[in-house]
Parts: C-alpha cells; sequence; structure tokens
C-alpha cells in the first residue's frame, strides 16, 4: 500500500502538470484545460499545469465584477468531498506529496504534531472562511474587483509549483521580483523547516482546500469503517498513524487523509474501507 500511494501521487503530480512546453518556454498553459479545475492544491501559474486548483479559481470568480458565484467550482468541490472527502490529500495532491517527500529526510526527533496542536488546527478554517471567501469579496479596488487573497498572499504552493519555477525561466520576473515573493519564499521555507519535522503540517493546519474536503470525511462514499467485533482495541492503527489519530475510535476524523497504514498495522483487519463493506 505505502509504494503503492506514492506512485499514483507520483503518477498523478506528473499527469497534473505535465505541459513540459510551459517549463522549455516559461509560459503558462492556457488552453481548454484549464478551464477544468484538479482535485488538489496545484497552481494555476505552475508552467506545467493543465488544470486549474479549485481554491484559485473559487477566488477567481468571488473576486470578479458581476459574478460573486461558481456552481461549477462549488459543485465540483461538493462532488469530489462527498465521493472521497480527504482521499484527495492523501493520494492526489502534489503538495502532499511534496510535504511527505520532505518528511523522509532524517532530523533528531520527528513529531506527529505541533505544541498548540488543536487551536492551530482552526487556522485552515480561518483560511477558508477569511481569506478564501470573504476579502475577495468585500476588500475590493475602484472597479470592483478584489484579490485571491490566500492564493497572492499565503499559498505556499503557489510559491512552489509557479512563483519559483517562473522566476527562474524569466528574466523579467526575476526583475520584477519584490518584497511580496520574499514574503511567500520564506512562508515556503518555512512550511519545507516544518515539514522535515512534523508530518505534512500544511494538510494539517493550514490547507483550506483540506479544510473543505475534511468535512466531508464522515459522510463521504469512500470512508474507514471499524468493525467493532473485530477490533481488540490494540492501538496499533493509533501508534501506525502519521497524523497521530486514534481511528478505532474516530473513523470519521477530519484530519484523516485515508493513507491506509492503519489498515496495514491492524492485526484482525476492523478497518475497512467502505466500499469494500459495500461488496461485501
Amino acid at each position: 500500500m505505502k509504494h503503492l500511494r506514492l506512485l499514483v501521487q507520483a503518477c498523478f503530480a506528473a499527469l497534473t502538470n505535465g505541459y513540459l512546453r510551459g517549463f522549455l518556454e516559461g509560459k503558462i498553459y492556457s488552453g481548454p484545460l484549464k478551464q477544468l479545475c484538479v482535485p488538489g492544491l496545484n497552481c494555476y501559474s505552475c508552467p506545467g499545469a493543465l488544470g486549474a486548483c479549485p481554491i484559485g479559481a473559487l477566488q477567481a470568480v468571488l473576486g470578479s465584477r458581476g459574478r460573486k458565484v461558481s456552481l461549477y467550482v462549488v459543485g465540483f468541490l461538493v462532488s469530489v468531498g462527498a465521493l472521497c472527502g480527504r482521499f484527495v490529500c492523501g493520494w492526489l495532491c502534489p503538495f502532499g506529496l511534496f510535504q511527505e517527500l520532505l518528511h523522509k529526510i532524517p532530523c533528531p526527533k520527528k513529531r506527529k504534531k505541533l505544541p498548540f496542536d488543536r487551536p492551530l488546527r482552526a487556522v485552515k478554517y480561518i483560511f477558508l472562511v477569511v481569506f478564501v471567501l470573504l476579502l475577495p469579496v468585500v476588500a475590493v479596488n475602484a472597479v470592483g474587483i478584489g484579490d485571491p487573497w490566500f492564493c497572492k498572499y499565503i499559498c505556499p504552493a503557489g510559491m512552489l509549483f509557479g512563483g519559483i519555477p517562473l522566476s527562474l525561466l524569466d528574466a523579467g520576473i526575476r526583475a520584477a521580483a519584490g518584497a511580496l515573493f520574499t514574503w511567500k519564499f520564506a512562508l515556503l521555507i518555512g512550511v519545507i523547516v516544518l515539514s522535515i519535522v512534523v508530518y505534512r503540517p500544511f494538510c494539517r493546519y493550514f490547507c483550506p482546500l483540506g479544510a473543505i474536503y475534511g468535512l466531508f470525511n464522515p459522510v463521504a462514499f469512500l470512508r474507514y469503517e471499524v468493525d467493532e467485533a473485530a477490533c481488540v482495541d490494540c492501538g496499533a492503527c493509533a501508534r501506525a498513524c502519521p497524523m497521530d489519530i486514534d481511528l478505532h475510535r474516530t473513523p470519521d476524523s477530519r484530519l484523516c487523509v485515508r493513507c491506509g497504514r492503519c489498515r496495514a498495522a491492524c492485526p484482525t483487519g476492523a478497518i475497512r474501507n467502505s466500499l469494500r463493506n459495500k461488496r461485501g
């Protein structure tokens, strides 16, 4: 399962960022596929990106003049969330893969969570409500257009996949890089350092897309369920979980990215996904 998931993550990242001409010419793909959202956090401005990030697409519509909601983007988020919840985070998100690879770098003491873990979990919902939904609508310029606040001022995936590659490939962008570029680069460095020590810190504390999908974890078509008759309460799933979830007690946790480590560690096979149960 571990190697299969890594393969799926790598293949999906390559598929959604496979516009090689963009990397060769330092240009952003703007063809018809860019009108479609991909499920994970994937920057629109990445030279290789073939689809649009749902958070970026949502902000683009909310901040535009005359169009304040996108039924397509909202429907996409609800459909993906209802289908599989945060399975997207664990299997299909390029920035999630980036954090996992960083976590493989040796360091003296790995941690599953930061101090003040529980209040920090609320930050992603603050980012979602304030920076993704409210500010693009209420903080507008003279002609009624709002900034994509989260994408522009916070998102480290945008810096990694878009800002850095474009600045390396385009001398004009390099010359124009200023305080905002420095700020977002510093945020990215912070996420990189944290990811070496803590498993998926951006997913756990800061990602508004993960916050949306996490709301669907308890009701998603694909979810984890625990067979209470088979569970022996040994704690193996909790010890194996990199997100520090006691899954046999909270199988519907909004933090769970469905990585499958708990299922692999369970000695009695008590943890099952809902699809398996439906097949019998």
